[in-house]
């Protein structure tokens, strides 16, 4: 033991501070965004801005027809007359920026309360929900892989204030039997606080059910219209980069 560490002393007294730096590449500069009333930031210089405030012309509904909900005073509410909406293009591994808002006059309990999600690649659920003094199961409240994971803490503003999530997101790949090689893995923070830490999605979020393992490609970003009975929630600053 005593020879190994003379041996590698020996070795990092011929070494120099330049032999372990290096130049190139360079890294991409990236100008960051700006903060925004009420939490959040504008989109970053490199960034596909998804939803800028004043129309939903990146998104359609799930049967690629026009999507149709409400885009008014820089923010889109959901219309659950309409049905879900997802972004037109379609995303492996990245960096997504949603904000998003409980109507200040929201009423129910539980998941009837404020309900949506956020899809990732369009079968994976990091869940939308007022949390805030709202109880649930915890595999289904705001923050949560939906009924796989629950979030490591409630990071939840009131109703009528902005919520941030910042996730980023790593793609499944698969076998040539369709069964994972890798898992999708997630982090999300939320409101500035880490409530999922590189956490492994077992397969789809099912509402009924245990997690299935479907091969799939690139996947977009959907957005849930769930009829839980309660006010429409909001959304608005909603951009993506490619990682």
């Amino acid at each position: 033991m005593i020879l190994m560490c003379i041996s590698a002393g020996a070795q990092n007294n011929k070494m120099t501070h330049d032999m372990t730096e290096f130049y190139t590449p360079e890294v991409p500069v990236v100008t960051p965004g700006t903060d925004l009333k009420g939490g959040g930031f504008t989109a970053p210089s490199d960034a596909i801005v998804l939803f800028d405030g004043k129309d939903l012309s990146k998104w359609e509904n799930t049967k690629g027809g026009p999507a149709e909900w409400t885009v008014k005073d820089g923010v889109v509410t959901v219309d659950k007359s309409k049905g879900d909406i997802r972004t037109k293009d379609t995303f492996n591994d990245f960096q997504l920026h949603i904000e998003w808002r409980i109507p200040k006059d929201i009423e129910g309990s539980d998941q009837a309360r404020g309900n949506s999600g956020v899809y990732l690649q369009g079968m994976y659920e990091v869940q939308v929900l007022d949390s805030y003094n709202n109880k649930t199961y915890v595999n289904g409240q705001a923050g949560s892989i939906y009924k796989q994971s629950a979030p490591l803490a409630n990071a939840m503003r009131k109703p009528g204030e902005w919520n941030v999530y910042d996730i980023i997101y790593k793609a499944p790949d698969f076998k040539a039997d369709g069964t994972y090689r890798n898992r999708p893995r997630v982090t999300v923070i939320h409101n500035g606080v880490v409530v999922q830490n590189n956490t492994e999605i077992l397969g789809t979020t099912e509402f009924i059910g245990l997690p299935r393992t479907v091969k799939h490609g690139a996947g977009p970003i959907l957005l849930q219209a769930h009829g839980d009975g309660s006010k429409p929630i909001s959304f608005r600053n909603i951009w993506i980069r490619n990682l």
